[in-house]
């Protein structure tokens, strides 16, 4: 008998994860990447004999991988080392130091010891956040592909807590008095790209996640997830063809039925999931005419998320620096809306600093380091000339980091770096508007609202990744793969009662 042929657009963690379900199912799957290696956003850069995660650091949730892989027979554990980070990672505002631990007693401690008569409230907060995100994850873990499902008993469950009217910052502000301990707990809100005083109180549960389950450190970076994905798609029969752009999506009759590569080749299909960027996947990957929902005039309607200007620097030292650090600028709103109002670049700007060659000696020569430096920035829709700035903010970054005595004389330990700048993300990597955190996770792009898993406009067109159902972050986009891949596999009428019972998994 013909096995169903499932084409996939993009090697990114959604497509990889999708890839990975269908063929240990027994489809017949292949995968096309445009770039030379697997993992999208969260690939690997490789500058002489030190190696970086190009985009994601944080791995939270490790159980949702674990759950990914046991889906497929496999045991996470055999394929990627995943190492527990102590502290989470490190919060500098100015002189103050808050290293943050999944120890729930020692943390009230350390808030109670630097911000006195905070420690109560961050009990009430890891409480009333556990109920909430409890009530909140099966909406996570199902579709939402039309306004019915909006009537669903779990969703009634969680309506009470979703906290959809409030920001992040408001809903803090219910258990935090000093400005710097709300901003400890909103920070999160950079991962959907958005300011904490506009993103849905909804998201509390981002900082909640990272203190009850922490943070881990897989091995050779984030990128070894992928690698590992794509290994057991290889092992279960599925292709993965790299340097393989893909042009157009094949559409009949009002369905996909292939795809056409720059090369040349046609792939016909009997389904297509794109794992790409959405908005830059509607906007180039389909004939004029084809989509109407998401055509040109509609995307220029969305909203989307920041970008982040980006230093990879191989150093010829160790730096003593936590895994994770943030140095917060000294007025974060101000910086904030500059980010995300004003649409300028911050004097001060607030600085991530990710170096795991300490715990990793997997990704720098013995005694070296390979540091990545993030800084939060506006997407291209701002009008900042990059040619023209990227030299001179790289200088406002490094004079910033000046001030701290682990980072001081950082310059002359450089031995080798590269800059990726929002332009480099748009054109590079093909991420729309360079916006890296997506589309934005406003109240009009949630749920119902946001592109759904499977593609409205088209059959047998389906999507994963931070553009669908649920959201952009990790293990969200595994989600949304599990979502895709259970409507995909299911009966027409199966699928009706996916949405309406919430049971997505087979």
């Amino acid at each position: 008998m013909k096995k169903r042929k499932v084409l996939i657009v993009g090697a990114g963690p959604g497509g990889l994860a999708a890839a990975m379900l269908l063929a240990a199912q027994g489809l017949d799957v292949a995968v096309y990447e445009k770039q030379p290696q697997v993992g999208g956003r969260s690939s690997r850069l490789t500058l002489g004999e030190f190696h970086f995660d190009r985009g994601a650091t944080f791995l939270m949730m490790p159980h949702k991988w674990q759950e990914l892989f046991a889906m497929t027979g496999r045991r996470l554990e055999d394929h990627v080392r995943l190492v527990p980070l102590e502290p989470m990672y490190r919060l500098q505002f100015g002189d103050v130091q808050l290293n943050a631990t999944t120890d729930r007693a020692l943390m009230q401690r350390r808030i109670e010891a630097l911000f006195p008569g905070e420690g109560a409230g961050y009990a009430r907060f890891m409480r009333d956040e556990a109920e909430k995100f409890a009530r909140i994850a099966p909406l996570l873990e199902r579709p939402f592909n039309s306004w019915r499902d909006y009537v669903a008993g779990d969703m009634a469950r969680a309506l009470p807590k979703l906290h959809a009217t409030g920001t992040v910052y408001s809903r803090l502000s219910a258990y935090f008095r000093d400005e710097r301990l709300k901003t400890a707990f909103c920070f999160q809100s950079k991962y959907l790209g958005m300011s904490p005083w506009e993103c849905p109180g909804t998201f509390t549960i981002l900082s909640y996640l990272e203190h009850r389950y922490g943070l881990m450190h897989p091995v050779g970076g984030i990128n070894r997830l992928c690698e590992a994905m794509a290994d057991a798609v290889r092992a279960d029969g599925g292709r993965i063809e790299l340097g393989a752009a893909v042009r157009q999506v094949l559409v009949q009759d009002g369905r996909a039925v292939g795809l056409l590569l720059e090369d040349g080749r046609r792939e016909e299909a009997d389904d297509v999931i794109i794992g790409a960027d959405f908005s830059q996947a509607a906007s180039r990957l389909f004939a004029p005419g084809v989509l109407r929902k998401y055509g040109p005039a509609k995307l220029a309607r969305k909203k989307f998320s920041c970008s982040t200007f980006m230093l990879y620097l191989g150093l010829d030292r160790m730096i003593d620096l936590p895994h994770h650090t943030v140095l917060f600028a000294a007025d974060y709103r101000s910086n904030v809306d500059d980010i995300t109002s004003r649409q300028k670049l911050s004097d001060e700007p607030s600085i991530y600093i990710h170096n795991p060659s300490p715990l990793d000696p997997t990704l720098a020569p013995a005694g070296q380091s390979a540091l990545l430096l993030l800084v939060p920035v506006p997407n291209t829709q701002a009008p900042i000339d990059w040619e023209r700035e990227a030299g001179p903010f790289r200088r406002r970054v490094l004079d910033r980091l000046k001030s701290y005595p682990e980072l001081q004389k950082l310059e002359e330990a450089i031995v080798c770096e590269r800059v990726v700048t929002p332009w480099d993300w748009r054109d590079g990597l093909d991420v729309y508007h360079g916006a890296t955190f997506n589309l934005a996770h406003s109240l009009d792009q949630m749920l119902t609202l946001r592109p759904h898993n499977r593609f409205e406009e088209l059959e047998r067109c389906w999507l994963v990744g931070g553009g669908t159902h649920p959201g952009s972050g990790l293990p969200t986009i595994l989600e949304s793969a599990k979502i895709t891949c259970a409507m995909l596999t299911a009966s027409p009428s199966d699928r009706a009662g996916i949405n309406a019972k919430g049971a997505i998994r087979r």
